[in-house]
C-alpha cells in the first residue's frame, strides 16, 4: 500500500466521558514491522514525534462519521477518534481500514456481530433487509433474545425493524411478565438477561417504545428490570426510592389528568435517564437521543398546560400573597413557581415570552417582593432564582414594574432595595448569594439593555429613579464602615460584601457618568472609600483602589478637581509607602495609577502629586514613574513660566504678529547664530563705494517702508540717518545681518504681503519692485524702536489700524530706513 498522510486532529475519552485534545499531525497507513501488521501511524505537526501507532485489527469495530470523523475502542474504555481537516482524507484512510478488515468501504462501521454475508453491503436499503422475527417470549429464551437485540444496535435499519418486533403482540408487557416470574424464582441469570434486554430497548430511540415502558402500568417493572445489572454484587432499590423517597406533591391541586401523568412521566424518565442507565459508551452516545427529546417535549408541553390554566394560576399567586398562609405551604408554593420557571427554559422565544407575559399579568413580581421579605432562608433563596429567570428574559420589564411601584410606596420595600438587603444580609460566610444577586444588579443598571423611544428614555427615568430612591440602601454599610480612619469591622465577610458593593460602584462611575458623578461628589464618597485603603484584607484595598483608578481614568476634570481638592491621593500614597519595598499586586497597581497619570498627561494631578508627595518618591528608582511625573511637571512649569509666544519662532508668519525689541535680538541669534563670527569680522563698506543698482534698490526699498509707515508716531518710531563712515550707531538699535558670501548670487525681490527680508534670502519671485542682484558680502538693516514694538511686516488689516492714528508730520515720505553695505 502507498503511504498517505492526511493532517488530523487526534482525541482520546477520557474517565469523564470528555474528549481530550491530544494535538494535531498527519496519519498515515503502513506495515509497521514492530506490530506485524498494517497500522495507523500520526505523527505530530510541530516536531514529528509520534502521537498515535494503531494496528488495524481485523475484529476492532471501526465507525465513520460525519464524513470527516474516525472513532474506535483500542481497549477497553479507551476510544480513540482522529478528526480530518478534509472529507478525501477520512475517505482514504477509511478505505485502507476496511481493506486490511475485507469490508466494503461504503459501511460506516465495519463489524457487525448478526450477519456478515454478502447481503450486508444492501443493508442501508431498508426492503432488502427482512423483518425480525422474535422468538416466544420464555423464559428459557431471554437468552436469545437478547443476543438479537444487542447485534441490531450498531444498525439503524436494524434497529427500527426490532424496534417494530418489539411494538407488535404486546412483546414488552410479556417480558416484564418473565421478569415477576424471575424475581419470584430468584432466577439471577434471567434477569440479567432482563437487563441488558431493556438497556437495549432505550437505546433504539423508538419513541413508541418510550411510551409504553413509561406508561403508569410499566413504568415500574421496567425500572426493577434496570436494577439487575450484571456489573454490580447487588441489585440497587431504584422502586424504593421512586416509591417511598421521591413523593409528588400538588401544591395546589391539578385537576387535569392529562397534565398530571404528564407530570409523573417525566419525572420517571429524567430518573432513568440520569441515574438508571449506565453512561453510554462511544458507539451508544447517540443513542438515547430520542429519550432527551422526549423528556424536552414533555417539559413543552407542561408548562403550556399549566399556563392556560388560568384557575390554577389565579389561585398559586392568591396564596403565595396571602398573609395567612402558613411558611411551610408558602414554601411548597415557591418551590414548585421556581421549577415551572425552570421548565420554561425549554420553551422556544416566542413561547417563553407568552409565558412570562403570562406570568407578569398575574403579578409574579409583587409576589416576589411578598417572599423575599420573609425570614425563611430558603424560601428568599428560592424567590432569588424565580426573579433570575426573569430578569434574564427581560430586565426592561422590571424596570418598568419597580419604577411604576416607586409612586406608590416607601423606599424599603421597593423590590430591588429588597434585593439589595437581601445581597447585604447574605448569611452565607462566602456570600454565594450575594455574588448571585450582584449580578442581577449589574443587568438592570446596565444602559447597554436600556430601551430608548421616541417618546421617553428608559436609562434615564429608571437611573433617576435608582440614585433617588436605592442607592442610599446600596452604599449604606460602605458609608457606616468607613466614619474613621480605619475600617469600623474589618472581618472577612464584611470585607467580602464591600469589595462587591465596590464593584457595581466602579460599574456605575464607568456606565452612569453623569448620575454617578453628582452622587460621588455629593456624598464625598471618593473620600470615604479610600478609608479601605487600610483594610487588613489585600482584596479590599485593591477594589478601593480600582474605583480611584476608574475615575481618573475618566479622564474628567470636575473628578481632578475634586480629588485635588480633597487631597485624595494622601490615602494611596500612604498605602503606597506603608507597603514599602514589597513587590506585590498593591505595589503595582498603585504604580500604574501614577502611570496612567504621567502617560495622559493629567496636568493638575501631575501638579498636585508631585508638589505634595514627591519627597516620598525620590528614592525611588526601580520604575522610572515618579521621575517621569517630576519631568512632566517641570515641564509644565515650564511652559507657565515661558511667555505665550515661543521665542524660537521663525520671522517669518502667515498671520499679522508684533514683536519687541529682545524678541528680535533672541531671533536675530537663532536664525543667524552661523554667520556671528562672519559678522564681527567684515568690515563695513563705505557708502561712497556702492554700485548705482544698490542706491537704486535703497531708494524703492525706503519708499516702500515709508508708505507704510508713514501714519505711526514719530514718538513710537525714530529712523536712524546714516552713519558716517567709522562711527557707530546709537543705541538702542536692531541690527540685522545677512551673510550672502557664501551664496550664489540671486535676486531680491518685495511683496506686499510678504516679507522682504524672507524673500531675499529664499528665492527670486516677480514684483513690481525691481529686483537687484545682491553681490555684496554682508547687508545690514538698522532699525531702532524708542518704544512698544514695530511690525516688520505689514498685512492689509493694518490699514484699519493706522488710519485712526494721526499721521505725523515727521513721518514723511523723504524719512527712511537705510540699508548699509
Amino acid at each position: 500500500m502507498a503511504d498517505t498522510r492526511r493532517r488530523v486532529k487526534l482525541y482520546a475519552l477520557n474517565e469523564e466521558r470528555q474528549w481530550d485534545d491530544r494535538g494535531t499531525g498527519h496519519v498515515s497507513s503502513s506495515y509497521v514491522e514492530r506490530l506485524k501488521g498494517m497500522s495507523l501511524l500520526v505523527r505530530a505537526e510541530a516536531d514529528g514525534s509520534v502521537l498515535l501507532e494503531s494496528k488495524i485489527k481485523p475484529n476492532t469495530a471501526y465507525q465513520k462519521q460525519q464524513d470527516t470523523l474516525i472513532v474506535w475502542s483500542e481497549a477497553e474504555n479507551y476510544d480513540l477518534a482522529l478528526s480530518f481537516q478534509e472529507k478525501a482524507g477520512c475517505d482514504e484512510i477509511w478505505e485502507k481500514i476496511c481493506q486490511v478488515q475485507g469490508k466494503d468501504p461504503s459501511v460506516d462501521i465495519t463489524q457487525d456481530l448478526l450477519d456478515e454475508s454478502e447481503e450486508e453491503r444492501f443493508e442501508e436499503l431498508p426492503e432488502a433487509v427482512p423483518a425480525v422475527e422474535l422468538p416466544p417470549c420464555e423464559l428459557s429464551k431471554l437468552g436469545e433474545i437478547m443476543e438479537i437485540v444487542t447485534a441490531a444496535l450498531p444498525s439503524p435499519i436494524r434497529r427500527e425493524k426490532l424496534a417494530l418486533a418489539l411494538e407488535s403482540d404486546n412483546f414488552v408487557k410479556k417480558l416484564l411478565e418473565l421478569f415477576h416470574v424471575c424475581e419470584d424464582l430468584e432466577n439471577a441469570e434471567g434477569l440479567h438477561h432482563l437487563f441488558q434486554i431493556f438497556k437495549g430497548v432505550f437505546l433504539l430511540n423508538s419513541t413508541a417504545l418510550f411510551e409504553i415502558m413509561l406508561s403508569d402500568s410499566c413504568v415500574m417493572d421496567v425500572v426493577g428490570c434496570l436494577e439487575y445489572d450484571p456489573a454490580l454484587p447487588e441489585p440497587t432499590r431504584h422502586r424504593e426510592f421512586l416509591t417511598n423517597t421521591a413523593r409528588f406533591k400538588e401544591v395546589i391541586p391539578i385537576t387535569d389528568s392529562e397534565l398530571r401523568q404528564k407530570i409523573h412521566q417525566t419525572y420517571r424518565a429524567q430518573y432513568i435517564q440520569d441515574v438508571i442507565l449506565p453512561t453510554p459508551s462511544l458507539f451508544e452516545e447517540n443513542l438515547l437521543s430520542s429519550l432527551s427529546s422526549y423528556i424536552f417535549f414533555n417539559k413543552v408541553d407542561i408548562v403550556k398546560l399549566l399556563q392556560e390554566d388560568d384557575r390554577f394560576l389565579t389561585e398559586l399567586f392568591a396564596q403565595l400573597t396571602e398573609e395567612a398562609t402558613d411558611d411551610d405551604k408558602r414554601r411548597e408554593l415557591v418551590s414548585f413557581l421556581k421549577e415551572f420557571c425552570a421548565f420554561s427554559q425549554t420553551l422556544q422565544p416566542q413561547d417563553r415570552d407568552s409565558f412570562f407575559k403570562s406570568l407578569s399579568s398575574f403579578g409574579i413580581l409583587p409576589a416576589l417582593e411578598v417572599v423575599l421579605g420573609m425570614d425563611d432562608a430558603q424560601v428568599r433563596a428560592a424567590a432569588t432564582d424565580i426573579f433570575s429567570y426573569i430578569v434574564e428574559y427581560s430586565p426592561s420589564m422590571v424596570r418598568e414594574f419597580v419604577v411604576q411601584e416607586a409612586q406608590q410606596n416607601d423606599d424599603d420595600i421597593l423590590l430591588i432595595n429588597l434585593i439589595i438587603e437581601q445581597m447585604i444580609c447574605d448569611a452565607d460566610p462566602e456570600l454565594g448569594g450575594a455574588v448571585q444577586l450582584v449580578g442581577l444588579l449589574r443587568t438592570l443598571i446596565d444602559p447597554e439593555n436600556m430601551l430608548a423611544t421616541a417618546n421617553k428614555t428608559e436609562k434615564t427615568e429608571f437611573l433617576s429613579f435608582f440614585y433617588k430612591h436605592c442607592m442610599h440602601v446600596l452604599t449604606a454599610p460602605l458609608l457606616a464602615n468607613t466614619t474613621e480612619d480605619k475600617p469600623g469591622k474589618d472581618d472577612f465577610q464584611t470585607g467580602q460584601l464591600l469589595a462587591l458593593i465596590l464593584e457595581l460602584l466602579t460599574f456605575c462611575v464607568e456606565h452612569h457618568t453623569y448620575h454617578i458623578k453628582n452622587y460621588i461628589m455629593n456624598k464625598d464618597l471618593l473620600r470615604r472609600v479610600l478609608v479601605l485603603m487600610n483594610s487588613n484584607h489585600a482584596f479590599l484595598a485593591l477594589c478601593a483602589l480600582r474605583f480611584m483608578r476608574r475615575i481618573v481614568g475618566m479622564k474628567d476634570e470636575l473628578y481632578n478637581r475634586y480629588i485635588v481638592k480633597g487631597n485624595l491621593f494622601d490615602p494611596i500614597v500612604g498605602a503606597f509607602l506603608h507597603n514599602g519595598s514589597r513587590y506585590n499586586l498593591l505595589n503595582s497597581a498603585i504604580i500604574e495609577l501614577f502611570d496612567f497619570v504621567r502617560t495622559e498627561d493629567v496636568k493638575s494631578l501631575i501638579m498636585h502629586i508631585v508638589e505634595n508627595f514627591y519627597k516620598g518618591f525620590e528614592n525611588i528608582d526601580y520604575v522610572t514613574t515618579f521621575k517621569g511625573l517630576k519631568l512632566r511637571y517641570e515641564q509644565e512649569k515650564d511652559r507657565q513660566e515661558t511667555p505665550k509666544v515661543d521665542s524660537t519662532t521663525p520671522l517669518l508668519r502667515n498671520h499679522r504678529y508684533r514683536r519687541d525689541v529682545r524678541s528680535l535680538e533672541e531671533e536675530e541669534e537663532i536664525w543667524f547664530e552661523d554667520e556671528e563670527e562672519v559678522e564681527e569680522e567684515e568690515a563695513v563698506v563705505p557708502p561712497s563705494e556702492k554700485s548705482k543698482a544698490e542706491d537704486d534698490f535703497i531708494d524703492n526699498l525706503g519708499k516702500f517702508i515709508d508708505r507704510k509707515k508713514a501714519a505711526r508716531d514719530t514718538d513710537d518710531t525714530e529712523v536712524l540717518p546714516k552713519p558716517s563712515l567709522g562711527t557707530k550707531a546709537e543705541a538702542p538699535m536692531f541690527k540685522l545681518s545677512l551673510a550672502v558670501n557664501t551664496l550664489p548670487p540671486c535676486s531680491l525681490t518685495l511683496d506686499k504681503s510678504m516679507s522682504p527680508l524672507g524673500q531675499a534670502v529664499s528665492s527670486p519671485i516677480s514684483s513690481a519692485v525691481p529686483s537687484v542682484p545682491i553681490s555684496s558680502s554682508v547687508a545690514t538693516l538698522a532699525i531702532t524702536a524708542k518704544r512698544g514694538s514695530v511690525g516688520l511686516v505689514d498685512y492689509p488689516d493694518d490699514e484699519d489700524d493706522e488710519d485712526e492714528e494721526t499721521e505725523s508730520p515727521e513721518a514723511a515720505p523723504a524719512k527712511r530706513t537705510r540699508l548699509e553695505s
